[in-house]
């Protein structure tokens, strides 16, 4: 029987032994323009890392454990030389203690984050792991396989998000730092859990006889002009007719409601970073979440959307993202 080995190919990195497997991958380089994220072989750009690592591979082939990846098509912000040193002082650093919360106005002097609260969710015992499942954990990317056994699992992963800033790639949980988008890709991961995570609790809270499910937190993004902030909140089919959004000076009050058989259910206030003016402000629903346009009282940059967020020190895209 042949060994198993890692396929290298972008958008891939299973594990194969057969040299013959159907192999989906990204043959173009990465890009990062703007603001957008995407493959140069294809055509879909986003506006999040994870997006762009959920993005569809545009190719099929059969596996690779030699193929280099083609570099990176990011416009440097300086050169390599003085670059390599801060690489260099952030990889060698002590880590420092985070200091306490401050009123900022420059994304690019706020402090490195403290890293996330640990992964407390595991798969549900009772629940069914499809056969070829792959763990959900930032770079582990380790598959399920029925016949083997879960006892001796190791997750390796990154619990924390990806930091680009300055040219410089890494995660908000550890301190490694390089410069090529492929040294990013290899970046071990930092923590270690005796098991996987394929599947999750796959609970839901329902709302007692309503039958809704409550949904507690939605993924949500953002960028900004001098003058607004516009943010999305990824909720698919929500009812344009009972969707309910009030815009108040420091915060937006959300009440969105699907058209799901079984509606799903956000409602939640968004404590933001920075003030602005409710008359102002609008809001479009979309077929796959809720755009808000925040008028900002001032000029100011705002390095994060809600005020209860850490600063990530990340340099932030000031201005719309052009069309690829």
């Amino acid at each position: 029987m042949a060994p198993t080995q890692k396929c290298v190919h972008q958008g891939c990195g299973k594990q194969f032994s057969d040299t013959n497997e159907k192999c989906e991958y990204h043959p173009g380089p990465p890009i990062f323009h703007e603001g957008q994220k995407g493959w140069k072989c294809c055509k879909p750009r986003v506006l999040t890392f994870d997006e762009f690592m959920a993005i569809t591979p545009c190719t099929t082939g059969v596996h690779s454990t030699t193929d280099h990846p083609p570099p990176v098509e990011e416009k440097p912000k300086e050169d390599d030389s003085s670059l390599a040193k801060k690489i260099e002082a952030l990889n060698t650093a002590p880590a420092a203690p985070v200091p306490a919360r401050v009123p900022i106005r420059s994304a690019q002097s706020a402090p490195a984050p403290p890293p996330p609260a640990p992964e407390t969710e595991d798969d549900e015992p009772s629940l069914e792991i499809p056969d070829g499942a792959i763990c959900r954990r930032r770079t582990c990317g380790q598959q399920y396989k029925k016949s083997s056994s879960r006892e001796d699992e190791k997750c390796v992963h990154h619990p924390g998000v990806p930091i680009f800033h300055e040219g410089s790639k890494g995660y908000s949980c550890c301190k490694r730092r390089v410069l090529e988008f492929d040294q990013f890709m290899k970046i071990e991961g930092c923590k270690t859990k005796d098991r996987h995570l394929f599947v999750g609790s796959g609970k839901k809270d329902k709302a007692g006889s309503t039958g809704e499910e409550i949904l507690t937190t939605v993924r949500h993004d953002f960028y900004q002009t001098s003058a607004n902030v516009i943010a999305s909140f990824f909720l698919k089919k929500i009812n344009k007719e009972t969707a309910k959004v009030d815009f108040q000076e420091n915060q937006i009050a959300l009440d969105l409601v699907t058209t799901d058989s079984t509606p799903k259910r956000y409602q939640t206030e968004v404590p933001l970073y920075g003030a602005i003016d409710p008359a102002k402000s609008t809001s479009k629903i979309l077929g796959t979440k809720l755009e808000v346009s925040l008028a900002k009282a001032d000029n100011a940059s705002w390095p994060v959307l809600r005020g209860d967020e850490a600063h990530t020190g990340e340099i932030l895209q000031v201005g719309r993202a052009g069309r690829a």
